[in-house]
């Protein structure tokens, strides 16, 4: 521990640097912003499965209150998340800005796990706790099998998550994914809106305020959804969400571990080798999204200890939300995004968005106020935290060496990686459901698969017989 650690002083221009004190005053907005990027896409896995999740051996589903008890354990499993990563508990965490939340790359592994009734909500749970076992394994090994991932290979799968999060931005943008009101005049209007109001915050607001842009966006934006649901010009922010989370839980409550509940988990080796494989595709995203926060904030390579750390937090928290009935969590590629664009890096101010996630999770009203948030106000912020990602993908691509080698790997890599997501059918049909499952919908783990394998097989030089 350096002496900036030990006696860290209370400064605003500390905002920029990894250790030290920032003013509450800065450091609540900043992390605040941090949440409200993050916080709707926490939130929404938990309602597509723990909403379609059964329970094992009834065939019957959770009921809304258990579900809305589960939306409160996501957010307290995150800020749990986010913590450890800023200040590691020995080797597990990275000691770098990373956010993290409730990941949607195991969405279509769980929805078969928890959908079969002999498995169900229960087997579902007892998949995720030893899947986050068996990452957090792999990530305190990061020493061993760190050499594999060249920088080419880091390159491409931090390019594939900036291009798998694109459609994520425009769908947020409409109106949110499969809303009967997307692309709606009024949703286009508000994301356009914000947008704006996070480019103009950007070049109007001075010093440290400029980096606050989105968080003026999303205020702004929320403000004028507000006003058209008030005026009755269109349905756009919810309220009725509080009322129905004050009467089903009511004003505080604790999160409970699954393990005190009626739905206690149960363990199966099909239900944990289906998931162990999306775990090591989780582990592959989180190796590119810490890539990137050094490369792109920090301006640095990442070390070792760094990834293993990160990793370590990315398998080992997801076992603590199982242990809370929830879903596993992966850092949050949006704000990844937010801390490139904006550079705020310090350690501290995220911990304050850490505490406010928590907070929201003792208090579920304060939550489901927060989850009213519509989604176009969302996009028009995120687009271009989406793009930053990919932006740093081809920094990290600019200093690799562009020869044969480099242009096989990249091409192959993102025609198969990206492709396999644009096929008109299911390219894996001859194959095990979850084949599919993993390649047909995860640009980043077709575009990690190729691109490390043929990193590990091309040969790293070849003559020039022309000369």
């Amino acid at each position: 521990m350096n002496k900036e650690e030990k006696n860290p002083s209370v400064s605003v221009d500390n905002i920029y640097k990894l250790n030290g004190r920032v003013p509450l005053s800065k450091a609540i907005p900043f992390g605040l912003q941090h949440v409200l990027a993050m916080f709707v896409a926490n939130l929404a896995p938990v309602l597509i499965v723990c909403g379609a999740a059964v329970v094992r051996g009834t065939g019957e589903h959770l009921s809304p209150a258990e579900v809305t008890a589960l939306l409160q354990c996501a957010m307290f499993a995150a800020g749990i998340g986010t913590c450890l990563q800023l200040y590691p508990i020995w080797k597990i965490g990275s000691r770098l800005p990373i956010v993290m939340g409730v990941s949607f790359t195991f969405l279509g592994s769980l929805l078969v796990i928890c959908t079969n009734p002999e498995l169900g909500y229960e087997g579902m749970v007892g998949a995720i706790i030893a899947g986050g076992i068996f990452e957090g394994i792999v990530g305190l090994s990061a020493k061993y099998w760190k050499r594999f991932l060249t920088p080419v290979v880091s390159a491409c799968v931090v390019i594939a998550i900036g291009l798998s999060l694109l459609s994520v931005g425009m769908d947020s943008w409409g109106g949110g994914s499969g809303v009967e009101d997307f692309g709606a005049w009024y949703h286009i209007f508000v994301g356009i809106f914000t947008l704006v109001v996070c480019l103009v915050s950007r070049y109007l607001l001075k010093g440290v305020y400029k980096n606050l842009n989105i968080l003026v966006g999303l205020v702004l934006g929320y403000l004028l959804c507000v006003v058209f649901t008030v005026a009755g010009i269109a349905p756009m922010v919810d309220f009725s969400g509080i009322s129905d989370t004050i009467n089903q839980i009511g004003v505080f409550s604790l999160p409970k571990l699954v393990f005190f509940t009626d739905h206690k988990p149960i363990f199966d080796l099909g239900a944990f080798f289906t998931i162990a494989i999306i775990y090591l595709v989780s582990a592959a995203e989180t190796t590119g999204a810490t890539t990137a926060v050094c490369t792109g904030a920090l301006g640095r390579d990442l070390k070792t200890k760094e990834l293993q750390g990160s990793l370590a937090v990315d398998g080992f928290s997801s076992a603590i939300s199982g242990c809370f009935g929830c879903l596993p969590l992966t850092s949050f590629s949006q704000n990844v995004g937010l801390v490139t664009m904006t550079g705020v890096i310090n350690r501290f101010t995220i911990f304050t968005g850490a505490l406010i996630l928590i907070l929201a999770s003792l208090f579920p009203p304060l939550g489901a106020f927060f989850n009213s948030l519509p989604q176009s106000v969302l996009g028009g912020c995120t687009v271009m935290m989406f793009g930053s990602i990919m932006y740093e993908g081809i920094k990290m691509l600019k200093n690799c060496e562009f020869d044969d080698r480099t242009m096989i790997i990249v091409s192959l890599s993102f025609c198969i990686g990206v492709g396999l997501t644009q096929t008109s059918g299911n390219f894996f049909a001859a194959f095990p459901a979850v084949i599919g499952d993993v390649f047909n919908g995860n640009a980043v783990a077709g575009v990690f698969v190729v691109s490390l394998l043929l990193s590990l097989l091309l040969p790293k030089k070849k003559a020039d017989k022309t000369k």
